[in-house]
């Protein structure tokens, strides 16, 4: 993979065909720097290996990956080019025109427009928002000291990875994937971390309190420290952060600190242009907006799946690979229906896992577990009543391997199953199933 992985917009003008001469429209616009802008190219040129194709990114990066910034990146197990889903070879093989380091802000669907930071506008015949997310900005005093930082761009998994050095204090503001992520890579680099969460377990509305009290405890017995049920009242320091005050009054020391609160869609393009948003943009199963022309994918879009029968917006990398790939096929005339089971993974210490499934908000699912979670190897299902039985309405594995393939299929299949025997690592998943109630 080639080490060139950044570029401007004054020099990627001219990468690919040239889009706008004489005033032509460019068939395909890609608006993102993400893998779902990535994957959309390649969707495309499954069907049609010669329309003109843009790719505008904010961000002055070839697009790239996300998941490696928080774990082998971060960790040092891994280099930062392995985080680029092509080089820049690819993309001129691909006859692909780069716009990196521009902005695009403003999109007229009933002109097929978009203008660009800078002035330029750019014609379009169809279009995909790959907008992706942002962080949510902590709300409190001194959280723009030097050294409070977040973590969804290259930029910023490089700065925290300089200051992750031996005894360096960490303090994580928030128990989710990043807080329990980053916890892991400043323990592997010998930091201490202290993880505050307002919460009574981490990932509670994700996990649950059982399953989130079990990564309490592997965190713990890797000597993290939980604040649990305790927020942040201001961030101290004098130009530079040195301790998080917490709202009972303690003062945890503090020599870089890394908020993960929750990322929010990127929206505003959309929004702008009068395309239906809830909760993200919203789509159909073959990720169409409501302009005509217009496609959405990856963590922005918010499409309707058919087997769950609800919308469904996830922000993780399973869905932004198959959903920029199915968008571009349907953007290239595919008969597309995105229709995937939500998916994700996460590494922290000596445990993987895997998760499938979808568990909308509000909904009062039990969870099934199968096997002891102590042991490091375990399952965990939310279920709910239906019939003599339940139905899995997700599944997740730690350190239990091939076994995800078997949870998509009872979820995807809405199985009945007996709990008993869903619960029983001595039945084959593959045959719970059998006990249709």
């Amino acid at each position: 993979m080639s080490s060139d992985s950044t570029d401007s917009s004054e020099s990627t003008g001219t990468e690919g065909t040239d889009a706008q001469a004489a005033g032509e429209r460019t068939a395909y616009v890609i608006v993102g720097g993400g893998l779902a802008a990535a994957k959309a190219v390649e969707g495309i040129r499954e069907s049609d290996p010669t329309g003109s194709i843009l790719l505008v990114a904010q961000e002055d990066r070839l697009p790239y990956e996300r998941p490696p910034l928080s774990k082998g990146v971060l960790k040092g197990e891994d280099e930062m080019d392995t985080a680029f889903t092509h080089d820049r070879d690819w993309y001129a093989e691909q006859h692909v025109e780069l716009r990196l380091g521009t902005a695009a802000t403003v999109l007229d669907t009933a002109k097929h427009e978009l203008t660009l930071d800078g002035g330029d506008v750019v014609g379009y015949e169809k279009l995909l928002l790959a907008t992706g997310s942002a962080p949510r900005a902590l709300d409190v005093p001194g959280a723009d000291l030097d050294g409070v930082l977040y973590l969804r761009e290259m930029q910023e998994s490089e700065a925290l990875k300089a200051r992750l050095t031996d005894g360096a204090r960490v303090v994580l503001i928030g128990a989710g994937w990043i807080g329990l992520e980053v916890a892991a890579a400043a323990r592997h680099h010998g930091s201490s971390a202290t993880i505050i969460e307002p919460q009574a377990a981490p990932l509670l509305g994700v996990m649950g309190e059982q399953v989130g009290g079990y990564f309490a405890e592997l965190h713990r017995g890797h000597g993290v420290e939980l604040r649990l049920g305790e927020g942040v009242e201001r961030i101290e320091g004098d130009g530079r952060v040195t301790g998080v005050v917490t709202k009972s009054g303690d003062t945890v020391p503090a020599d870089v600190v890394v908020v993960g609160v929750g990322i929010t869609p990127n929206t505003g393009l959309a929004e702008g242009a009068g395309i239906e948003t809830d909760n993200g943009i919203v789509t159909d199963p073959g990720l169409r907006t409501s302009a005509e022309g217009v496609w959405a994918a990856g963590d922005v879009a918010n499409w309707r799946s058919t087997t769950l029968d609800t919308n469904v917006r996830v922000e993780h990398w399973a869905n932004a690979q198959d959903g920029g790939l199915a968008a571009g096929r349907s953007m290239a005339g595919q008969d597309v229906t995105y229709d995937p089971i939500p998916f994700f993974f996460s590494d922290q210490y000596d445990i993987g896992l895997e998760y499938a499934g979808y568990v909308p908000r509000g909904t009062d699912a039990q969870v099934v577990l199968r096997g002891e979670p102590s042991s490091n190897e375990f399952m965990a299902f939310w279920v709910v009543p239906e019939g003599e039985g339940v139905r899995v309405l997700a599944g997740m594995h730690v350190n239990v391997w091939d076994t995800i393939d078997d949870v998509q299929r009872l979820v995807r299949e809405h199985t009945v199953v007996d709990p008993a025997r869903l619960g029983d690592p001595g039945v084959p998943l593959g045959e719970v199933a059998a006990s249709t109630a």
